[in-house]
């Protein structure tokens, strides 16, 4: 079992990260409310440490290894409580975990319907099962300092540093990757996710 995953991240797609570790590069899905504060957490060269549950998805008459990454035991901890509760398994779970961790043990706690039914594949009666099964059992993942991170990530300042990081993990030379950031910031105002610049900065490249 791939308990964790370090290395450099060569590919970054929507939910999910590609990993190199030495020649070897693993595929690891991310939780939306992790993948916004995965910049927060690269190291100097770029590297990061990815805490994995790692399971077999059946499909057809194969089974498929998927790995599901984070960054720290405590978010792993709550996705493994978090589908315990019936018609809940990891792909339901990395989908509907988009806010911030805290938040929805706070939602859970305080029996609020409204909240878990606005996350994604969540309905009214799956959320009542939620609260059923995990209130006064989760407050210790309301502790989680997730919200402010989720609030600043953005920030046009954060959002640059993550694209930064990821070009220069792509082998593009700073003065350069910096060029093309700021080429991109100053022909969109409206950028407000690290992915959203990272497609414009392709595009202002294809224009060359």
């Amino acid at each position: 079992m791939i308990s964790r995953v370090t290395g450099k991240i060569i590919e970054k797609g929507n939910n999910y990260l590609v990993v190199d570790i030495n020649g070897l590069a693993y595929q690891v899905f991310v939780p939306t409310t992790v993948m916004q504060r995965v910049g927060e957490s690269l190291t100097a060269d770029g590297s990061i440490c990815l805490q994995t549950f790692h399971y077999l998805q059946s499909d057809a008459n194969k089974s498929i290894p998927v790995l599901i990454g984070f960054l720290n035991d405590i978010e792993k901890d709550f996705f493994e409580i978090f589908i315990t509760v019936s018609g809940i398994g990891p792909r339901a779970a990395l989908k509907a975990l988009n806010k911030p961790i805290s938040e929805i043990a706070r939602a859970i706690d305080e029996g609020d319907l409204l909240f878990l039914k606005s996350l994604p594949g969540i309905g009214e009666q799956r959320a009542k099962e939620i609260i059923a099964k995990l209130q006064n059992k989760i407050g210790r993942f309301g502790l989680i300092q997730d919200r402010k991170s989720k609030e600043t990530s953005v920030k046009a300042k954060d959002i640059s540093e993550e694209a930064l990081a990821v070009l220069l993990q792509l082998e593009y030379k700073r003065s350069e990757a910096l060029q093309m950031i700021k080429k991109s910031l100053e022909a969109s105002a409206d950028i407000n996710t690290t992915e959203e610049l990272l497609n414009l900065v392709y595009k202002q490249r294809k224009l060359k």
